[in-house]
């Protein structure tokens, strides 16, 4: 894909993935609708992206409800008359075992994660359809593809996530010219860490950043920008990418 003056909807652009993300497609020349719900930081990177030279747009979205997914698309559509690229970042990974029973952060994590994503895309689909072109990002995880103690409902989102993308991908890809690439991270710096209210596991987590180095958000920006910029018969369907140093 030819990334000038595309048109991309990122979820959870307010900081990290996101954030890097919209910098980088910006830079491309891309117009980005940067969408999460603390308007004081998407109001900052949209300034930081104009100052670059680049357009942004900034709208306050929050991916758990419907309504507000499908108001952020409409103004996205409206502004520019397209929509070409959504790539679905937001979400929660708090950590905890099972037993001990955190409903309130199982259902959070299936609200973002899942029914979050689901959103997003009900919101897109139909102008890509109506297009015949774009191209969908959805953010699965290593833990969409292996399975960790502590990560039981997080696993089961970004299972969830990879199952609902490949299937996307064969339904609309051959139809509507839409291409589906479901993005797998393996240990990445960023604000998940932040969600973690277990003190034992957040320990684990902060050590395993002296065990090794992780991906920056930046890494993960730069894939995304290989991945919108193959040909347009190619897919790159899924994107395993994970640091040098990760053994599991």
């Amino acid at each position: 894909m030819e990334l000038k003056d595309k048109v991309a909807l990122i979820t959870g652009a307010s900081s990290g993935i996101g954030a890097f993300t919209a910098k980088k497609l910006a830079k491309q020349g891309v117009r980005v609708g940067l969408a999460a719900r603390r308007l004081d930081r998407l109001q900052a990177l949209v300034s930081e992206i104009e100052a670059a030279g680049g357009e942004a747009i900034a709208l306050v979205m929050d991916v758990t409800d419907p309504a507000s997914g499908n108001e952020g698309g409409a103004t996205l559509h409206k502004r520019y008359g397209h929509i070409d690229i959504a790539f679905n970042n937001a979400g929660l990974m708090p950590i905890s075992d099972i037993a001990r029973l955190k409903i309130d952060e199982w259902h959070q994590m299936v609200d973002v994660n899942v029914k979050g994503l689901f959103n997003t895309v009900a919101a897109v689909l139909p102008i890509m359809q109506s297009q015949r072109s774009g191209h969908i990002i959805n953010t699965s995880s290593i833990a969409g593809r292996k399975t960790f103690p502590g990560l039981g409902v997080y696993c089961a989102t970004k299972h969830a996530v990879a199952a609902f993308s490949d299937i996307l991908r064969m339904e609309v890809a051959p139809q509507f010219n839409i291409r589906v690439t479901s993005l797998q991270p393996g240990a990445v710096e960023s604000e998940l860490f932040e969600h973690i209210s277990d003190e034992n596991y957040r320990a684990q987590m902060e050590q395993l950043k002296e065990k090794m180095t992780f991906l920056k958000a930046d890494d993960i920006a730069d894939s995304i920008v290989y991945v919108l910029q193959a040909p347009e018969h190619v897919d790159v369907a899924e994107l395993f990418i994970m640091p040098t140093e990760q053994p599991w």
